[in-house]
């Protein structure tokens, strides 16, 4: 009993415990949806509804964080995308959105940013759907329709209206179809395809399109021409400059009526003739061409008679132009002064290689066989260009920039920047062609020396400017040595003239001499030691009874009294002497007195050890000049600082009348002293002033030897190192391209103004170390350099566009301004800093917009075509400008219409009294292709 009562327990508690999990699976099942009774198109449209629920609910805010891409071209508009499969294929699904909720996208504002569907069908926001093939396009037509059904479907089970697209037919065609749900009872369907030949002749014009359209809303029996229909009508014609090649400007300049309608001076010449840079190469035009775009806004046509007057209708009548760039793609390396500096960079690393500049013309097995040589008539060519007569430095004086001074090259015009811009054409700037054109330079000045012919290109006179490149001041001084030499020989020659002369006329020669010796009449060019002491330019006679004193009669090289100056023993007016000129000295002599001081040490004055020439000259010349002077006469006139004056009024007050002066006697000699420097004992001043022996500066040796200065320059140019030279040519090659460049005239472009000023300060950076003399073939320098290369290669890209716009639209200089402008930030911002690699220029399309006293201008670009270029197209469509059709025309014809009171209403009356657009038609094309787009609203 115990136990069967046990088992009925055990039962019981069984069965209740398999009640309680039926019970919990029945409760699963309430909430599980079982798909397996479903088709997979059924799977595939709840799938696209689940993408588009979460896509709606994350907003844009949202997708912008969740990966959504923006597209360039088209302003604020993204897209993001999801993969999803069908009946064993892979369908992409995109979602295109802007982020702004204006208005801007309206198709009638003809807005350039607008995505190719937004402008067919005037959509804002929408979907295309695709299957990830090769052509991206639906080629089965069922099949896209069962695909753009199940996107319709899947977008009203989330009452989404977004309108989605599938593209169809071959991708040429553009084609799509599309479905919009409108939240009403009414639907809008797409359609576009195109015609991509033998586009019907109706069709070409106007007329006809305007009747295609009429045709998709009127019945079939009407006569389209008979009746009006309102339709809105814009358009926008876009017109092409033929191509700025040298038959096209041949044919262009000047016209069968003899008018000039092109800003440019052609006469069959390049366009950059007469630009900075046409003497070293001919620059390929960046500007291929404008486009002229003019846009009829939307406007209200009733009959096809309209449309066809339309067409008859010039493009000055339409409300807008805008005017855009077309530019040459990058096709292969530009050809410039960057691509040669960068060139000349190299020919710097490779110039470690070998320790004389004869080694890299002998051939060594190191260089590379494309190392190759020019002929020797090209390089007799340059050699004419670079030492051509007549040519002075003076000519390219003010041709430099006003920063260029920072970098220490060669002068723009010089004899050494001219070899350094001939270089970067000679051979392709190789180390060799550098070689063997040195090699022939420095011959060609040494047969200027030889045979005393003055340097072309070069200052002969004055000093020499240290700022510049070592080789540029040694040239300098090798000039100045010349001119010198032939003023020797000519006063040797004429010596030799006039010696047989001067036996017959001694007599009257010493009679003149007395008379000479007594007042000298200083030169209006005087040159002497003026920063030593003021000199009057009017002698006085300071003898007031006019007696001629032994000095007068012995003095000689005087250029004048020194204003209120007497001498200390023998109360006579101090004269100051003709002095020679300090001798000049290039910067590596500098550099080796100041080594001579450090070698020397603290035991040696500078100014007695290393410039006792020159003193011992001065004093010669002073004490000529004034015969009856003491070494302290000297000293107040040389070195007033060392002459220390106790205070007397009277002594120091200058003589204004020859009574003073004789009362001033009474009183003389003022107190005074040297001092303590000049008292020493054993100073050497006083030493060489006691040993000077008492000559003019005319009869004095010469402070400057030309014949060795000038051999030891030509030793210089024969053993330079070739890095040393390759070092000072990059300096003066970048020096002298920019300065040239900066002579393009570009309109005074503020950017480009900018631009220039700041590759001067960044090449006087980077060419800094090598003043140094410190580099090496493996240097970070040397990259420097290549970097400073591109930079330069950027500049002189932007200053070549400039400077063709300036002169393609030098009658428009606010649309060139504008333009560039425009151009300038695009650049930069595609460029990043301005000076990384070129990373592939985009296509630029920024627009202006075309004032009214600006379009005439522009329709002169127009030439009327001439008999040589009637090949180029057959005229067949209408609103030709200067002659020209448009190259592409746009055109969007639309009907809209209430909802109420017709047979787009609804029977319930519950929907707004809108206008709606209900047809709606963009055609495109030219006379070989036309596009065709169309939407409509029905009532489903």
């Amino acid at each position: 009993m115990e136990s069967s009562s046990t088992s009925k327990k055990i039962q019981a508690y069984t069965t209740d415990e398999e009640f309680t999990e039926r019970e919990e699976e029945e409760e699963d099942l309430e909430h599980f949806d079982d798909f397996t009774l479903a088709s997979s198109w059924e799977r595939f449209i709840s799938e696209i509804e689940a993408v588009c629920r979460l896509w709606m609910s994350d907003g844009p805010s949202n997708l912008l964080e969740k990966g959504a891409v923006r597209l360039e071209d088209f302003g604020s508009l993204y897209t993001i995308k999801s993969e999803m499969k069908y009946a064993m294929k892979n369908y992409c699904m995109e979602y295109y959105f802007e982020t702004k909720s204006d208005d801007a996208g309206k198709p009638t504002d003809w807005n350039f940013n607008l995505h190719d569907l937004q402008l067919c069908f005037g959509v804002k926001e929408f979907l295309v759907i695709a299957p990830q093939s090769a052509s991206g396009v639906v080629l089965d037509a069922p099949e896209a329709s069962k695909l753009l059904s199940a996107v319709a479907i899947a977008l009203s089970n989330c009452s989404n209206l977004w309108p989605a697209f599938v593209p169809v037919h071959d991708p040429s065609r553009k084609a799509y179809i599309g479905i919009q749900s409108m939240g009403t009872v009414f639907t809008r369907r797409f359609e576009a395809d195109r015609i991509g030949s033998q586009v019907p002749i109706k069709l070409m014009h106007l007329e006809g399109l305007y009747e295609l359209f009429v045709s998709k809303f009127a019945y079939s029996t009407l006569d389209l021409s008979v009746h009006n229909f309102k339709v809105r009508f814009a358009m926008k014609l876009t017109f092409r400059t033929l191509p700025y090649d040298d038959d096209y400007m041949k044919d262009a300049e000047i016209t069968e009526s003899g008018e000039n309608f092109t800003a440019e001076k052609s006469n069959g010449k390049h366009w950059d003739e007469d630009c900075s840079w046409s003497e070293w190469y001919s620059a390929e035009d960046p500007i291929k061409g404008f486009e002229l775009i003019a846009i009829w806004t939307e406007k209200m046509v009733e009959s096809s008679m309209e449309m066809a007057e339309l067409e008859n209708a010039s493009p000055h009548e339409a409300e807008k132009w805008l005017i855009s760039l077309r530019l040459e793609g990058s096709s292969g390396n530009r050809i410039g002064f960057a691509s040669q500096l960068h060139l000349l960079v190299d020919a710097l690393q490779m110039s470690f290689e070998a320790q004389f500049i004869e080694d890299f013309v002998s051939g060594s097995d190191n260089l590379k066989p494309s190392l190759v040589i020019p002929p020797p008539t090209v390089r007799d060519r340059v050699l004419k260009e670079l030492f051509i007569d007549g040519v002075y430095f003076t000519d390219f004086a003010d041709v430099e920039h006003k920063t260029s001074r920072a970098i220490k090259g060669a002068p723009l015009g010089s004899l050494f920047a001219q070899y350094c811009l001939h270089s970067l054409w000679f051979g392709n700037c190789n180390i060799r062609a550098i070689a063997v054109l040195w090699i022939e330079f420095v011959r060609e000045v040494r047969w200027c020396w030889e045979e005393s012919q003055l340097l072309p290109r070069m200052v002969a006179n004055g000093s020499i400017d240290l700022s510049t490149c070592l080789i540029n001041q040694k040239l300098q001084m090798l000039a100045i040595c010349i001119e010198r030499k032939c003023q020797l020989n000519e006063d040797y020659q004429d010596c030799i003239g006039s010696v047989d002369q001067i036996d017959s006329t001694i007599e009257e020669e010493s009679i003149v001499a007395d008379d000479s010796f007594n007042i000298q009449t200083p030169s209006e060019d005087f040159s002497g030691k003026v920063d030593r002491s003021t000199v009057t330019r009017e002698l006085k006679d300071v003898n007031p009874l006019n007696e001629k004193t032994t000095s007068d009669l012995t003095r000689r090289g005087s250029a004048g009294i020194v204003d209120s100056m007497m001498l200390l023993k023998s109360f006579q007016s101090m004269h100051a002497p003709y002095t020679q000129e300090a001798p000049l000295m290039t910067e590596d002599m500098h550099e080796e007195r100041l080594q001579a001081v450090e070698a020397f040490g603290d035991s040696f004055n500078f100014s007695a050890q290393l410039e006792r020439d020159i003193l011992t000259s001065d004093m010669s010349a002073f004490k000529a000049a004034n015969p009856d002077a003491i070494f302290e006469d000297f000293i107040r006139w040389h070195s007033p600082g060392d002459w220390e004056a106790a205070d007397d009024p009277e002594g120091s007050a200058p003589s204004s009348s020859a009574i003073d002066i004789k009362k001033s006697k009474i009183n003389w000699p003022p107190r005074g002293r040297l001092s303590k420097r000049m008292s020493e004992h054993g100073n050497l001043w006083r030493k060489l002033w006691n040993s000077a022996p008492s000559l003019p500066a005319s009869e004095q040796k010469p402070l400057l030897d030309p014949n060795r200065e000038g051999e030891k320059v030509l030793h210089y140019l024969e053993t330079l190192q070739p890095h040393e030279l390759l070092e000072q040519m990059v300096c003066t090659a970048f020096r002298a391209a920019a300065d040239t460049l900066s002579q393009t005239s570009h309109g005074e472009l503020k950017q480009m103004e900018t631009e220039m000023q700041q590759l001067y300060l960044t090449m006087a950076s980077a060419l800094r170390p090598l003043q140094l003399n410190r580099l090496s073939a493996d240097s970070e320098t040397i990259e420097d350099l290549r970097r400073l290369s591109v930079a330069f290669e950027h500049v002189e890209k932007l200053l070549t566009l400039a400077a063709s716009l300036h002169r393609k639209l030098i009658q428009a200089p606010r649309l060139s301004l504008e333009i560039f402008s425009d151009y300038y930030n695009f650049y930069i911002q595609t460029t990043q800093t301005g000076l990384a690699e070129d990373i592939g220029e985009k296509e630029f399309n920024k627009k202006q917009e075309v004032r009214n006293h600006e379009r005439e201008v522009l329709s002169n670009m127009f030439v009327p075509p001439t008999a040589n270029q009637s090949w180029r197209k057959v005229l067949s469509m209408g609103n030709l400008l200067n002659g020209h059709e448009p190259i592409l025309r746009e055109i969007i014809l639309s009907l809209r219409d209430r909802v109420s009171g017709n047979h787009y209403a609804a029977r319930s009356g519950s929907v707004s009294q809108q206008e709606i657009v209900t047809y709606r038609m963009y055609l495109c094309g030219t006379s070989n292709d036309l596009r065709v787009a169309l939407s409509v609203v029905s009532c489903d």
